[in-house]
């Protein structure tokens, strides 16, 4: 299933010293077309989000209404727009208990939504969380 990928992907983050937010942009038969993970520690790069680096190994494709981003985690405003900007179809979300994203405004705008409440994301989530909420602040810009 697709999750499984960004969840392989979350977990890579993490296991680098990242943020455990991981993604996957496939095409309209299921085919991995671009995984990814948030690398915003790894790289130095604040840009570096799990959907925009799914988005960017996916290279370039001329049309994307009928892909779907799949990520571990509701995705934020910035992400979001990504979304839509590329008419983006539809998105299947890991959960939005940690962090509740920008997919309500996404789902108005006539993108497919899906938030699976899966407990593994949940609990990679909390445990990343609990562990070092100083970067999470930092990764979703609240000041401590």
């Amino acid at each position: 299933m697709s999750i499984e990928i960004a969840l392989e992907e979350a977990r890579k983050g993490l296991a680098s010293g990242g943020i455990p937010i991981g993604a996957a942009l496939l095409g309209p038969d299921g085919e991995v077309l671009g995984r990814g993970h948030n690398r915003r520690v790894q790289d130095d790069d604040p840009s570096v989000h799990g959907e925009t680096a799914a988005f960017r190994d996916a290279g370039r494709q001329k049309d994307y209404r009928r892909t779907t981003m799949v990520t571990t985690l509701s995705p934020c405003w910035y992400c979001s727009g990504l979304i839509r900007q590329f008419h983006i179809g539809a998105v299947v979300i890991g959960e939005a208990r940690t962090f509740h994203g920008g997919h309500d405004w996404l789902a108005e705008h006539g993108v497919s939504v899906t938030v699976l409440d899966d407990p593994r994301c949940v609990q990679l989530m909390e445990d990343f969380i609990a562990a070092r909420p100083e970067l999470w602040n930092e990764d979703i810009g609240v000041a401590e």
